[in-house]
């Protein structure tokens, strides 16, 4: 190179370099101690959510006067991906996500754009539309949830509690923000007896006008003074209840006007929301939540110690009778993972220096041992300085990097080792090392990060998120090649001892010992019958490609290690919230005596807060709950999931589909495998539906197919008439309102306490009571003129049936038909069903379409992004390798050999039983840059022997002999530095795959290259 000699130079400033040296540790473990540590990267999540209140009005009312208008307008902003609507009676959940490209700097501006048109749509909506109101905290993903209960105590008092506690926590440092969650809005109920309204002539509307006239807040004036100015107060506040009671009632009598109390007419009582909208539970006990959201770039680790302080702090200082108690923490996570990491970086470096040592002697594995902290250091400085934390994924590409940042020093010092057995002082032999190998090292590393160049840069999600893989990776191999050709021979110098003269040989004797002349046989026998070598190694790769086509198992994302048992409960569309709360605490008092249960949480109406970056958040259903079991750990996990799952089978739960499932990594998915079924007419998508369940039903491996939504539910429907109507004075206004106050209740005014506005309810004595359907027709109306009649006179009461929800997917009906997997992977069995639905679907008629949705989809879109950047990889890895080959022919050489690798990782991922996916395929990528640098040095010895003037056939055999030292150490210290990655749950797939390619690929650079070469180049036969 016409660089400058690094090694030279190093080696002759000692002094210098020692300093940069024990600079480069100090600074390495400065960086690793300050880095931020999170469970996840930090992500930006392109979702938001938008929803609308209507009382009163059907599914398809708010579908075609809110929902339609709200989509469109929607529609319009840039880089939306998709629109997920759900629509129920009287109010509309719409969840809009922007594709995966959008940058992550724009998001804040579409979601901006979002708001904006929801507040100038808001204005053209129907009278009597609450929204649309824009919630763009549905991405947080909470640090930690904290569940407070008190058993017997108002929960109006708990809030206070919870709300005081929310305010010191906010001041941790560490804490981006702090939140109540789960709070029952609080209510205040006036109920009257229908039949003493009646009978006093009283309408509620008089009842009600004469307690919003009391509460009103209104100025009373000022009085200007010599002094300060005199404000005029009114006592306007009805927030006790004994106020309320004490408002006064005019009645109007044919003898004589009088007043009562409301309290005289009617029984006053403070209670919560009824039917309640949303239910949290901690141990079967009420609860408010508290969650916490970490701020950018925190330390993990360290948060989690304050917060620990701070709740124990909290606990010394709650009143008896309340319990404080710690539900998710990331914070155990991310020790865990930083644990991990210790753990198996430890072990990889015993590893790599006990493989050194074996093969190279003590001294050089010593000096290749000291390489990786000085790497690992570097490195994290770097990525300190970049903003990277301490992660799944950056500890993850570390790992990695364990296995290959080695490489670069064995080479080296190897080169060392080579020439100071030919007699040449230590000085000299390490600037020679850079001399041979510092080009092919540097060329070798940047293919090798070539390799994993597109999830650097896929403009996605899952690009995002495990993008950093790139990064750490490319700054851990770039370091190492630095420390190889800086430090290494400093260390070199100081520490390989001289080789004694009897032991000195020439070039030629260091390859005769009898391992390298069995060797050399082989690689002789492999080059004269090349043509069977060569056309061999292709009929394997032939069938590895068919072996990871039609046998090994493919997966999006793996299953998550964390200790989360997830109950998801579904009734039929349309149940009440009662009746889903009661199949809760069945459920409830099976996982609560468990000893392997440590925190238990229940959400009824709705899905748990985002406490995993990965876990969406169901939206509002009164027919849907979450449960979370947290375990002791996975073995505790896997019990209490098998022991749950017995009594769903044994029939405990025949009024609900209880499904139990653990977190997945990767973006969210729901269901394993669903199928999305959109057209225009709700019967004919059910029909579809049907058959596509059916077809589901027939495979194997799937479990409970299941159409998301189906049923019809009954709605009474009064048949007014409206002449009759017209002739008692009554509007079917009036009729709505007396109804609405006797069953649900009406709000009447707003009372004031403390920073709660807490609505007043009216409504009948039997408001809130179970009722059956006779009741409706015995109930009295008031006419104006003070008459009363039963309901039944103004109609007929009928039974009839609408849609209980209705699923909307960017604007069309949408019906998804979804199961789990059992025995196989999701894609594969997508794969399967979708086959088999190859002809419904080609008879569906016009207006109608399938999709795969659920796993496929996510998968789907994620390698899209990723093949989109392979063409500029391949390009990149060419030019890096056509710039140290300058020909042609050495080109094809080395890429020829990148996709033999995929024979050992299909062979590694059969005979361990490992999935194939997203993170397997990172592996399978980075594979190819692996063999292809130990091809591109392998290549560059033999044009090196080439120049020494050796004939073509022994240039090519010894190159392969010569280079089998290292090549065959690198690959030993990498396959066990990856082992203790198998054992990981995320990681497994990957180090199987590496673990497979590497050995096999070693043999590949030491018989199948030579073979190819002499093919190519039609030598002679030696």
């Amino acid at each position: 190179m016409s660089f400058p000699n690094l090694s030279a130079l190093a080696v002759r400033e000692r002094s210098v370099t020692f300093f940069f040296l024990v600079l480069s540790i100090l600074a390495g473990i400065y960086a690793f101690l300050s880095l931020g540590r999170a469970e996840d990267p930090s992500f930006t999540m392109r979702v938001l959510v938008v929803n609308a209140v209507w009382p009163g009005a059907t599914p398809q009312e708010m579908q075609e006067q809110v929902v339609d208008r709200l989509e469109k307008r929607i529609q319009d902003v840039e880089n939306i991906y998709r629109i997920i609507t759900t629509v129920r009676p009287g109010s509309a959940n719409l969840q809009v996500e922007f594709h995966d490209y959008t940058p992550p700097a724009q998001v804040p501006a579409l979601k901006y754009d979002v708001r904006k048109r929801m507040q100038d749509e808001a204005a053209s909506l129907p009278a009597g539309v609450i929204g649309p109101i824009v919630n763009e905290d549905f991405a947080d993903t909470y640090f930690s949830l904290i569940a407070l209960t008190a058993p017997g105590m108002p929960m109006r008092e708990l809030v206070r509690e919870a709300e005081a506690i929310r305010d010191r926590l906010q001041h941790v440092p560490g804490v981006h923000k702090a939140q109540v969650l789960g709070e029952r809005p609080e209510r205040v109920y006036v109920s009257f007896d229908n039949a003493t309204l009646v009978n006093l002539g009283l309408s509620p509307q008089a009842v009600f006008d004469a307690i919003a006239a009391h509460n009103r807040l209104l100025p009373a004036g000022s009085i200007e003074t010599d002094g300060p100015r005199l404000y005029l107060r009114l006592d306007a506040d009805l927030s006790d209840p004994a106020q309320l009671a004490a408002v006064p009632i005019r009645i109007s009598d044919p003898a004589g006007d009088r007043v009562l109390h409301l309290g005289d007419i009617a029984t006053i009582e403070r209670g919560y929301e009824d039917p309640p909208g949303y239910l949290v539970r901690s141990r079967g006990e009420d609860a408010v939540l508290l969650g916490m959201v970490m701020a950018k770039g925190e330390n993990g680790l360290e948060l989690g110690k304050r917060l620990g302080a701070f709740i124990e702090a909290e606990r010394a200082r709650l009143p008896l009778g309340i319990s404080l108690e710690v539900l998710t923490n990331q914070a155990e996570a991310i020790a865990g993972a930083v644990n991990l990491f210790q753990i198996k970086f430890l072990v990889a470096v015993a590893v790599v220096v006990a493989v050194s040592m074996l093969a190279i002697g003590w001294r050089a594995g010593l000096v290749v041992g000291i390489a990786v902290p000085l790497t690992l250091g570097i490195t994290f400085l770097v990525m300190q300085l970049m903003g990277i934390n301490l992660d799944r994924i950056s500890l993850g590409a570390l790992i990695i990097g364990l296995g290959l940042l080695v490489d670069d020093a064995i080479i080296a010092v190897e080169m060392m080792l080579v020439k100071m057995e030919e007699g040449w002082d230590r000085v000299r032999a390490a600037a020679h090392a850079w001399n041979v190998t510092a080009a092919p090292m540097l060329c070798g590393t940047l293919v090798t990060v070539a390799g994993f160049l597109p999830i650097g840069f896929a403009r996605s999600s899952v690009g995002e998120y495990a993008g950093n893989i790139f990064w750490v990776l490319s700054l851990s191999l770039l370091v190492s090649w630095l420390v190889a050709v800086v430090f290494a021979p400093y260390l070199g110098v100081k520490m390989l001892p001289e080789v004694a003269r009897e032991n000195v040989h020439d070039h030629a004797s260091v390859y005769q010992t009898p391992m390298f002349r069995r060797l050399r046989r082989l690689i002789t026998w492999c080059v004269t019958w090349r043509k069977s070598v060569v056309f061999g190694t292709l009929g394997l790769l032939v069938l590895a490609v068919v072996g990871m086509v039609t046998l090994v198992q493919k997966q999006f994302f793996p299953s998550s290690d964390r200790p989360e048992v997830l109950v998801s409960v579904y009734l039929p569309q349309g149940s009440s919230i009662g009746a889903t709360d009661a199949t809760v605490r069945k459920i409830e008092a099976i996982l609560a005596p468990m000893p392997e249960v440590r925190t238990l949480s229940s959400y009824v109406g709705g899905g748990a807060p985002r406490f995993f970056l990965a876990a969406n958040p169901e939206p509002p259903d009164p027919a849907f709950a979450k449960i979370i079991a947290v375990s002791q750990g996975v073995p505790e996990r896997t019990w209490v999931m098998a022991e749950l799952q017995r009594h769903i089978d044994e029939g405990a739960f025949p009024e609900a589909r209880v499904r139990v499932s653990r977190l997945l990594f990767g973006p969210p998915v729901i269901w394993p495998v669903a199928f999305r079924v959109v057209g225009a007419d709700a019967l004919e998508v059910r029909r579809i539906a049907h058959q596509v369940r059916e077809i589901m039903a027939a495979n194997p491996h799937v479990v409970e197919p299941h159409l998301e939504w189906d049923e019809r539910a009954p709605v009474l429907h009064l048949e007014m008439d409206t002449e009759r109507l017209r002739l008692l004075g009554l509007t079917p206004q009036d009729v709505a309102q007396q109804l609405q106050f006797h069953f649900s209740g009406v709000r009447v005014t707003q009372v004031r306490q403390d920073v709660r506005t807490v609505d007043v309810i009216a409504r009948g004595a039997n408001g809130g009571q179970r009722l059956d359907a006779e009741s409706l027709s015995t109930l009295e109306i008031l006419t104006p003129d003070g008459r009363k009649l039963p309901a039944s006179q103004l109609g007929r009461l009928a039974l009839r049936f609408e849609e209980p929800v209705i699923k909307r997917y960017n604007r069309e009906l949408s019906l998804s038909v979804q199961g789990d997997v059992e025995g196989a992977q999701p894609n594969d069995v997508t794969a399967e069903v979708w086959k088999a639905l190859a002809e419904l679907h080609s008879q569906l008629p016009a207006g109608y379409y399938l999709e795969i949705s659920g796993a496929v989809e996510q998968s789907g879109k994620a390698n899209a992004s990723i093949q989109k950047l392979q063409p500029v990889m391949v390009a990149f890895m060419l030019i890096f390798i056509m710039l140290q080959m300058r020909t042609f022919s050495g080109t094809f050489i080395v890429v020829a050999t990148a996709p033999l690798g995929l024979i050992g990782a299909v062979l590694a991922l059969l005979l361990f039983n490992q999935p194939f996916g997203f993170v397997a395929l990172l592996g399978l990528t980075g594979l190819a840059g692996i063999l292809m640098r130990n091809t591109l040095i392998l290549t560059q010895q033999v044009a090196d022997n080439f120049e020494e003037g050796m004939n073509a056939f022994d240039g090519v055999v010894e190159a392969a002999v010569q280079r089998a030292r290292p090549v065959i150490l690198t690959a030993l210290a990498a396959a066990f530095a990856f082992i203790p990655l198998t054992l990981d749950t995320f990681w497994g797939p990957l180090a199987y795959v590496l673990i497979g390619g590497v050995a096999v690929g070693t043999a590949i650079t030491l018989l199948f290259v030579p073979a190819l070469y002499a093919l190519w180049f039609r030598l002679g036969r030696g």
